[in-house]
């Protein structure tokens, strides 16, 4: 059965919608972009309309072979059961594992933390939670990764962990979080950044980018 081209509701910002977007980049699978403002008209996504694609109202979510998707983990996971090539998850199961463990430790532990939703209610004192809440997350990860990394974060090749690191690297250097203490964590996120679907998928480069802020 022929589907239409997959449609992702996507923030040029979200580190989620990011996750996803390198993912569909490094399988090769063509869509087209769905902005969804957080910001704007206070937040394109409590919209009815975006209400019925996603009822938990957040980005990001993919239309895809009929179905609708949200929730950056489970789109991936899909997309590596439905497209393995390339592969996002090590065949050797204590590495498979802990590429798991990676990419909850940054999409459970640290980046709810710090979410748009969760600022919003800390008012002035938003910047330093989130650089308590990332460095905190931060000085684990740096350990966790000094074991498991060889060019990437579990050995020599992407993962799902990798999808997780570089946009949450990229909220704490928008929170001016301090990355000297987390060497490991920084070499990664540099290497992974010269890969060219880290390029594509970067905030500075999607259709909703505001002119100031595009590469």
């Amino acid at each position: 059965m022929a589907y239409e081209k997959p449609i992702l509701y996507s923030y040029f910002r979200s580190s989620c919608s990011w996750r996803v977007r390198i993912a569909l980049a490094l399988k090769g699978i063509a869509y087209d972009v769905v902005p969804v403002n957080l910001l704007k008209d206070g937040g394109q996504q409590f919209s009815a309309e975006f209400k019925a694609v996603n009822p938990m109202q957040q980005v990001p979510a993919l239309k895809i072979d009929g179905i609708i998707l949200s929730q950056s983990l489970a789109i991936i996971h899909y997309l590596e059961d439905t497209r393995p090539i390339p592969r996002l998850l090590p065949q050797d199961l204590k590495k498979k594992a802990q590429v798991r463990m990676i990419a909850d430790h940054i999409v459970s532990g640290i980046q709810p933390l710090q979410n748009l939703s969760i600022l919003k209610q800390m008012g002035e004192k938003k910047m330093e939670w989130a650089q308590n809440c990332i460095a905190s997350g931060f000085q684990a990860l740096e350990q966790t990764l000094q074991h498991t990394a060889g060019c990437y974060c579990v050995g020599d090749e992407v993962s799902v962990a990798d999808l997780c690191l570089v946009p949450q690297v990229f909220n704490a250097e928008r929170f001016k979080v301090d990355m000297g203490p987390y060497p490991t964590i920084t070499r990664i996120n540099k290497v992974l950044l010269e890969l060219e679907a880290f390029k594509v998928s970067h905030p500075s480069l999607q259709p909703d980018t505001p002119a100031e802020l595009r590469a």
